[in-house]
Order: C-alpha cells, then structure tokens, then sequence
C-alpha cells in the first residue's frame, strides 16, 4: 500500500475513533436531538465513560442503594486534585453538588449536566473553572422513579417523549423528605451531603403551573431565611445568576411563579421561605447555600435542556469566582450557630400584606365557566404574549418564633432510638448519658390542643400542637440523650425538636402516641371520684358550679364534666400530653 494511503488510513481510523469516543459520551438526548431521554443504565454507563476518558479529573462514586437495588451514583469532577472531600477540605476548596432527578420526570438536569460536564472537561467552555472547586454531580437522585418511564407521567410539561415517575418506588416524594429523612434514598443523599459538605447544593427542577413566558425561576436561601450574614451573600449569587440568564436571552424569575389563588393570573405571587422538608429550606439550617432551578414545563424539552445547562455554567463561573470566600463566610456562620442558645429563632416564615405591582410576562386568556367541571377555568392564547400588571407580596418576614433554650434539648431514653436515627442522618451531635439524673430543672411543653391531619402525608398522620413551655423537675432514666445548640448544626437540632416548627418530629407526627390516653376510669367510678373530691375540695367544687353556669358545651358534655375530676385525681397520667424532648438551660 502506497505510503499515503497508509497514512490517510490511519488518520480515518484516529478520526472514526475519535468520533466514536465522542458518541459513547453523548447523551440519548442529545442524540435524538433533545426528543427522548435515556433509561438509568445510561447514567451508570457514562459515569463510567467519563471515568475513564478523564481519570485525572472524574471519579464516578456510589454512594447508596435503592429500595429496589440500583446503584445511586455520583461524577465526581475536579482539576483541583481534591479527589476526596478531605482533600477539598484541607484546600479550602468550594465544593458544588448539583442534583438532578429528584422528581424523575423532571429530567433536565441530568442531560443538561452530563452536556456541561464534557464541554467543561473537553475545554470547549470555563477555562480554569474546574481547577477552583468540586463539582459532585448526582444526574438522578430519585433512580426507582425514573425506571417508572412511561408517556404520560407528566401531563403538564413538553417533551421528552418519555419519562420517569414523581415518587419512589416506595411511594415517596424525596422533595419533602430533607428533614424527617425516612426515605433510604434521602438517608444516602445526607450521607453524600455530610461528607462533601457542598457550599452551594443546586436542585434542578421543572415547575407546573400556568403559559406564560418566562422561561426559569432560580431561588436562593439563605436570602430570606438562616444567617442574617449569609442572606446579604444569597441575593447576591441569586441576582447575578438571573442577570448572567438574561444576557443569554432568558426570561428568569427569582420567585416561584405559582398565582396566590390558583389557576387566576390576576391573583399575582407572594415569595415565601420553603420548610425544611425542601432542600432550599433544609440547607440553610446547615448554613449553606440551596439554589432550587425550576424551569417552565410549557418550554419545549431542547430549550429547557439549553437554560438549564446554561443555569449550571453561570452558578459554577460564579462559584469559580467566590466560592472560597463564601466557604469561609459559611465557616464563620457555623460559629455564630454555635451560639445559638438562648436567642430568639424564627420557625417559619410568611410574606407581608406589603404589595409591589410588576409586568410579568404572560399571554392573553380568558375566564370562563367550563362545561366539563362547572368551574371556573383560565384558558391561554399563546399566539398573543401580553403583560400582566399583577401584585408581588415579597417582604418575608419570620412568623413563629421561639426562645432557644440556653443549653440544648434532653430526650428522655425511651424515646432516643427514635430520634438517634435522625440526628444521625444530619451529622447532629449528641450524647448519649450513662447514668440516671434526678430532680433536673427542665422545660416541658404541655399540650393543650392537637389537631391531627384526616388523611396520611407520606406515611404520617401530621400533627399540630397548641401549648406552652414551663419549669419543671423531673428525673430522667439512665440512656437519654443530650443534644447540645453549642454546634454547628443547632438549626437543625431546633427544626427538629421544637413541637410546633413547620416540620419538627412532632409535627410529622412521630409522637402522637403521646397524645394518647391509655389508662381510663369506668364511668361508675368516675362519678364516686368526683362525690369525694367536691366533699374535701370546697374551692374545686365551687369551679365546678362556675363552669356549670357560664359554659354551656360542658353542661351538655358528661365525658367532659367527668374529665374535670378525673384529671384532679392522684390516678391521673401526668405524662398524658406531655411532649416527650424537654429543654435545658445548663448542660447535665
């Protein structure tokens, strides 16, 4: 063979090599042209592709299992040479943890970020930007749901073809999950967060909701909530985000487009702080930055693909820039954390009546009965874009507030393996204490009203509690637990424990035998209870009239009228509605 030939021949085969090579890293997505996108086994095989084409700066970790056996998976991708979260660490590297899938028909994270990973490990984009932090990269966290794939698993959002599913196999949905952690799928991503400790955790989502024409909305905490100097540094990374999206020809919100009144344009928005069951509530309890990525379903799959890697370049340029000084402001909050106790701590959070009127841009539509529901129905026109001048209430402001107690929170031993598990999950500290304590000055929380939900929300029967806390005495039985606010996860530690917190234990319902009562007095010997107290107790027979003639409900109530003495009497069970964590002001 002529000695050009052999030399075009080998310059062909380095070319279809190299084109192949290429392929094996392209995503089903990209390959149809952002119509259809892959099946998990496509996430396992290109985590290790990327492995081996990049060893130097890809590891692909596992770091859980599903209820239904696949591998959770992880691209760890860095120049830094921090190939371990040790490493980061000890460089004082910023490390980014970008999520996609949570909700698996939600897919556009995982094809936008396997697209922006190569293009930043080919050097096409972001030149250096790998060599200044840890991106941990997690294309699908909810896999079970994925593998649910099917056409119509979400009705409200264009393309692709198909998709996976919302909840887990295990019917759960991981987005209210980040507190109470009951799901193995959220226990393994904690596991993943406890040992990366990212700076910035960015959840790629895609929002239902009404036409109109804004593309994205990206949301920040800490910005409304957490660390009064960590918020300055949160409108800081949202703002610049949105203004990066707009040079790109974006229409990005930096509030979660849901009307006030649903499915009525004229309604307008109010801005409000997520509960720690979401990951942008949940983080800044860890003083970190969440960044929640919703793009808008009615965008056609290749352009919600395009925004969302164009979302995950911008926030990893921005991390590249200030994520060293961000971890070390982090660092400094986990300090202040640490000082928590004895100051006052807002549970929740709710907008003002304060109301500013925006152009939001949406298309023209019309309300009108329907005569399928009967009700009354908006219906778009997307051939005509108009601008809406609707009310925006964003002056957030903290709702419930509570003191913190001085020291931490006791959990009494037979309730500690219960609650062990979930600090465990957080990287919470506790103690566990060897010996008995008697007579300690304690605050108890005495519940007064309970209101408990008439159907299950994941799994428990939510509850909401009325009380007040108080001094006490009481002994505690060798093997409680103390959980002290002096570190740096006290935020959780209060979110967890204190009864009326949006999703503390309690309020997910994890005590309601508590408000049970077990033991009771026959009626009979009830009525003989309440002749021998009136007989000794002048003043509680005198109350006992009072409520007779001023409370109509209790004269007309005999398990009431019977409750009045009962719960007077030595028989009584003091612990019936007595919230099983106690408080303390001193370290036992």
């Amino acid at each position: 063979m002529p000695r050009l030939a052999i030399l075009f021949a080998v310059f062909m085969a380095a070319v279809t090599t190299a084109h192949a090579e290429t392929d094996n890293l392209r995503t089903v997505a990209e390959q149809s042209g952002f119509k259809r996108t892959g099946r998990y086994t496509e996430v396992a095989e290109l985590c290790a592709r990327f492995a081996k084409t990049w060893p130097d700066a890809v590891h692909c970790d596992e770091f859980g299992r599903t209820p239904e056996g696949r591998r959770m998976l992880a691209l760890v991708v860095t120049r830094s040479g921090a190939r371990t979260p040790e490493a980061a660490r000890e460089q004082g590297l910023p490390v980014t943890l970008l999520q996609g899938g949570i909700h698996a028909g939600e897919i556009d994270g995982k094809d936008a970020g396997f697209l922006l990973l190569r293009e930043l490990l080919q050097g096409k984009v972001g030149a250096g930007l790998l060599e200044k932090q840890v991106i941990v990269f997690v294309p699908v966290f909810n896999i079970d749901g994925h593998e649910r794939f099917g056409t119509w698993n979400r009705p409200n959002q264009r393309g692709p073809e198909q998709m996976g599913w919302r909840t887990t196999a295990q019917n759960y949905n991981l987005n209210r999950d980040y507190l109470k952690a009951d799901a193995p799928e959220m226990r393994a991503m904690l596991g993943l967060i406890n040992r990366w400790d990212p700076t910035v955790y960015v959840d790629l989502h895609v929002t239902d909701g009404a036409k109109f024409e804004h593309d994205i909305a990206v949301l920040v905490e800490p910005l409304h909530s957490g660390d009064t100097e960590l918020r300055r540094l949160g409108r800081e990374l949202r703002d610049e985000t949105l203004a990066r999206l707009a040079k790109q020809g974006s229409l990005p919100l930096g509030f979660y487009p849901a009307f006030v009144t649903s499915d009525d344009p004229a309604s307008g928005f109010v801005d409000a702080v997520a509960t720690p069951r979401y990951s942008i509530g949940y983080l800044p309890l860890r003083n970190r930055f969440a960044v929640l990525v919703e793009t808008h379903s009615w965008k056609p799959y290749p352009t919600r693909v395009r925004i969302t890697r164009n979302t995950l370049f911008n926030l990893l340029q921005i991390v590249s820039e200030r994520g060293k000084n961000w971890r070390n402001e982090q660092l400094t909050a986990d300090e202040r954390a640490a000082t928590l106790g004895g100051t006052r701590v807002a549970l929740d959070y709710q907008a003002t009546d304060k109301v500013r009127q925006i152009e939001f841009r949406g298309y023209a539509y019309t309300r009108t009965p329907s005569e399928i529901s009967g009700a009354l129905m908006t219906r778009y026109d997307e051939r005509k874009p108009q601008i809406w001048k609707v009310p925006l209430r964003e002056d957030v402001q903290p709702s419930t507030q509570v003191d913190a107690p001085k020291a931490g929170y006791l959990v009494p031993a037979a309730w500690a393996d219960l609650v062990v598990s979930k600090l465990d999950a957080h990287g919470v500290t506790y103690k566990r204490l060897a010996d008995p304590l008697t007579r300690l000055a304690l605050q108890t929380f005495r519940i007064s009203a309970a209101k408990l939900t008439d159907t299950s929300v994941e799994s428990h029967q939510r509850a909401t509690l009325q009380g007040t806390w108080s001094n006490e005495t009481r002994d505690l039985a060798a093997g409680a637990l103390y959980v002290p606010l002096a570190q740096a996860r006290s935020r959780i530690a209060v979110a967890l424990f204190e009864p009326q917190a949006p999703d503390s234990l309690a309020a997910w319902g994890l005590f309601n035998n508590a408000l049970e009562q077990k033991e009771y007095l026959e009626d009979y010997v009830a009525e003989d209870v309440a002749r021998e107290l009136l007989k000794r107790d002048p003043a509680l027979a005198a109350e006992f009239q009072r409520k007779l003639a001023t409370e109509p409900d209790f004269v007309r109530n005999p398990a009431a009228r019977l409750e009045f003495f009962a719960r007077r009497h030595a028989f009584w069970d003091e612990q019936y509605n007595l919230y099983p964590i106690f408080r303390t002001d001193r370290a036992p």
